[in-house]
This record gives C-alpha cells, sequence and structure tokens, in this order.
C-alpha cells in the first residue's frame, strides 16, 4: 500500500489551522504547529513531505522557518500562506527556497494543486539526491576498498588534487583502477556537475583519434557527411580522461598540448577556434619519463601533464588488501547471481593472498566472480579456484612466508576482525569513516561488530 504524503500546516492562528486539517485530513497526514519552534520540534520527531507556513507569526516568521527547514538535509517542500501578499514577498519566499506562495483566504482547490506540484518536486530531488549517493558510491572513494598503507596514501593524494584545476596524471600497472581513480578525482572536484568524458586512446589509431578529440567538419575527409564535435568539446566545463595516453602519436600529442596552453583548438578541417575549459586527467601503464628519453613522447607535454602524479600500487603491494576486495566481489556477484555464499576458507585466501595477480583488481574481480557463478557451496574453497591459482598450480607469484605476513595461519573471520579495529584506529574510531574505507555500510559495520563482540568501540 503506497505510503500517504504528510503535510506540516503552521499556523498562530488555530481557526485557520483546524480548517485546513479538516479539508487535508482526507488525503494526506495532517500534523499541525502554532509557531516556528514547534514546527522545527515536529520535524524534529519525523519526515514531512510539505509544510505550509503562515508569513506572520509572533516570534519566528514564516521566511526564517523556511530558511531553517531548508537549512537541514532532506528537507521538506515549502508553501508560504500569508494575508499579506505582494510580489516582493514571494519573490524573497522563492528566493529562501519556498516551493511556493499562496495568499489567504486560501484556494482549497489551487492548494491541491500546488501541494501535489510541491510534492512532485521533492520526490524528483529525492531520485536526484539518491542518483548522486549511487555516483558516489560507484566512483567516489568509497569505492576504493582497502587499508594499506599504499591505498591510503593514494586517497590523500586523490582527496588532495581533487579540488585544484591542475592537470593529473595517473600511473600503474593495466588492472590497477587507473579510470575509477579518474571518476573519484572528478566526482570530488568542482566539475562534478559538469560531464566526465572517457577517450581509450589505445583503441583508435591517429588520424580517427584525431577527430575524435576535436571533432570534424563536413566534407573534412571521406566518411565526413556533417559537422561533429569532439572530446573536448562534449567535456566542456567539465574532466577529459585519456586513457593510455603514452599510445598517441606526436602529430596529436602536439594538438593536445596546444589545448593545454592555449585552451583553444579548430575542428578537424575547420577554420573556427574554439575556447574550451576542460580539466585533462590522464593515465598511462607506460613509463613516460623513459618514452620521453627515447624520443617518442614529447617532453613539453609531459611536463604539463605531470603536475601532480597519482602512482597506483600493483595488487601484490598492497596483499593485505586482498580480504576485503573479495568480500566487497563476493557481495556483488552472490547478489548479482542470487546466490547465498557465506565467505571463503582459509586455505583458499591464503592462496588469494599468495597469488602474484599480473592483472591486479580486474583479474581479482573476474575470479571472484567465476568462483561465484560455478560454486556449489555456501562458502568457497581451494577447489573453486582457477587451476593456475591454487597452491600447487602454476601461477603462485609469491612465497608461503609472504602471505604469512599478511594472513599467518589466522581464519577469515579472525582477518576480517583484524581488519575492522584496523579501520577503526586509522579513522580515530569514527565507524562512519571506518565503514567506508572497509567498503561496507555502517549497519554491516555494526553486525560486525556485535558478532566480533567489539560493541564497546567509540561511537560517532
Amino acid at each position: 500500500m503506497k505510503k500517504r504524503a504528510s503535510l506540516l500546516v503552521v499556523d498562530d492562528e488555530k481557526s485557520t489551522r483546524d480548517g485546513l486539517v479538516r479539508a487535508l485530513q482526507r488525503q494526506y497526514d495532517v500534523q499541525v504547529a502554532s509557531d516556528g519552534a514547534q514546527a522545527l520540534h515536529v520535524l524534529d520527531e519525523q519526515e514531512i513531505d510539505v509544510v505550509l507556513s503562515d508569513l506572520r507569526m509572533p516570534g519566528m516568521d514564516g521566511l526564517t522557518l523556511i530558511q531553517r527547514i531548508l537549512a537541514r538535509p532532506s528537507s521538506p517542500a515549502c508553501i508560504l500562506l500569508t494575508a499579506y501578499g505582494s510580489i516582493d514577498t514571494a519573490v524573497e519566499a522563492i528566493k529562501r527556497g519556498a516551493s511556493d506562495f499562496l495568499t489567504k483566504p486560501v484556494n482549497l482547490d489551487e492548494l491541491e494543486i500546488r501541494i501535489q506540484s510541491a510534492l512532485r518536486s521533492r520526490s524528483m530531488e529525492q531520485e536526484n539526491q539518491s542518483l548522486r549517493q549511487q555516483l558516489d558510491e560507484r566512483f567516489g572513494l568509497e569505492s576504493m576498498v582497502g587499508q594499506s598503507p599504499a591505498l591510503l596514501d593514494v586517497l590523500d593524494t586523490i582527496r588532495q588534487v581533487a579540488p585544484a584545476r591542475t592537470n593529473v596524471l595517473i600511473s600503474g600497472e593495466t588492472g590497477t583502477g587507473k579510470e575509477l581513480v579518474a571518476r573519484a578525482i572528478h566526482q570530488l572536484s568542482p566539475r562534478a556537475k559538469a560531464p566526465l568524458i572517457t577517450v581509450h586512446c589505445a583503441a583508435l589509431p591517429a588520424n580517427l583519434l584525431e577527430s575524435e578529440l576535436f571533432g570534424h567538419e563536413k566534407g573534412s575527409f571521406t566518411g565526413a557527411t556533417e559537422r561533429r564535435p569532439g572530446r573536448f568539446e562534449m567535456a566542456d566545463g567539465g574532466s577529459l580522461f585519456l586513457d593510455e595516453i603514452g599510445e598517441i602519436d606526436s602529430t596529436v600529442q602536439v594538438k593536445i598540448l596546444r589545448v593545454l596552453e592555449e585552451r583553444t583548438f579548430e575542428r578537424v578541417g575547420g577554420r573556427e577556434t574554439l575556447d574550451v575549459d576542460v580539466r585533462l586527467i590522464a593515465a598511462t601503464n607506460r613509463d613516460l619519463e623513459a618514452m620521453v628519453n627515447e624520443g617518442t613522447f614529447r617532453e613539453d607535454l609531459f611536463y604539463r601533464l605531470n603536475v601532480v602524479t597519482v602512482a597506483l600500487p600493483s595488487l601484490r603491494e598492497r596483499r593485505e588488501d586482498i580480504p576485503l576486495l573479495m568480500r566487497k566481489f563476493l557481495d556483488e556477484f552472490s547478489a548479482e547471481n542470487k546466490k547465498e555464499i557465506e565467505g571463503v576458507t582459509s586455505d583458499c585466501m591464503n592462496a588469494l593472498i599468495d597469488y602474484n595477480w599480473p592483472g591486479n583488481i580486474r583479474e581479482l574481480r573476474n575470479v571472484i566472480e567465476r568462483m561465484v557463478v560455478l560454486s556449489r557451496q555456501p562458502r568457497l574453497t581451494l577447489r573453486d579456484l582457477p587451476p593456475h591459482i591454487r597452491p600447487d598450480g602454476a601461477g603462485r607469484g609469491s612465497s608461503r612466508t609472504q602471505s604469512q605476513s599478511v594472513s599467518g595461519d589466522l581464519s577469515l573471520e579472525e582477518m576480517e576482525r583484524n581488519m575492522i579495529l584496523r579501520a577503526l584506529e586509522t579513522n580515530q574510531g569514527s565507524r562512519t569513516k571506518a565503514a567506508e574505507a572497509l567498503g561496507i555500510s555502517r549497519r554491516t559495520l555494526h553486525r560486525k561488530l556485535n558478532e566480533y563482540g567489539l560493541r564497546d568501540g567509540e561511537e560517532e
């Protein structure tokens, strides 16, 4: 059954409050308050969808009340009711965030239209907030799971560089999450509301890449049947992520350098000079400095890109994060495939930590997905691992001594408990921050704390 919308009527005149309650209570859950202070108390106690407030009231007036209400998180829509209607008052009310404005005596049919409009607007805003939250969870730092010193250094660099205007170079092996870092930098920057445009440079030959980046005019080459904007134009006001920039040839390098220096360019086959405001985020798995010395990458472009470098560690350099990443992927693929996988055995976890992971996080993710899809038991075992990852296989990339330094003979539960304690310690006891670092919800963290008898930890 659909939940009825809730209204709060705020008016110092009892007759007005009672009249509005009688008119609205058949369709809505209606609460009342006689002044601003009482209204704020009601809002503290329960969720309200729409506030109908009088303008002139003793103590706190309606405009001030609306301002106080809208400063709250997940605030309700506000409609101002007044017998002192004027254009100036209406404009001021809208400036302060009111959804609408009605004069007394209130036309009930008109009020119903305004309430429904306010409810629709609030619903859309809540959906937008939910989408923004999902984007933050998917592309923000919360999705970068781990507590290793190497990863914490990366996260600290991202937090510092994201608000700046400077270009960023992300380096790291294939599969370490360079695109994820680029999205996090964009999402945490002032450009977050503008687009992040991604170009995978290695996937396009030089002639097509130039057109892809800068666009082209109609007739500029065979097959150019219409004008087409390039990725720089599409990213105007936002960020452009060039993945594998080391694969770009010298001709295109020159044009990218000009955009970075002058913030202007022309489309292929065009004469019009276009201005653009783009933050460039580039990524590479190659040694660009060595390429500069070899003469295969322009030195001036390298220094333009290399203002701030985010160097991503390989997975074998952050083995202590493997249990956390495994749990994240295990939960993701268990839900996706409608399977109830509780966890992995300790010998299976040790094998995962032992393996060298040449494909890094991407490879680990694929392995966990394969294991979940093919599993027949509630716990994954050594038999569920691909043959090359098993201890007797050909793919072991580190010694037993290295894996013992991370996991020793601990069970998965003991490792998980230790990581929770470490996350709480690193984040000064903040459960919210610890949950984000662990890649789990705060509710899940509370459940784990209860399971492991850690309820006495510091609260928020």
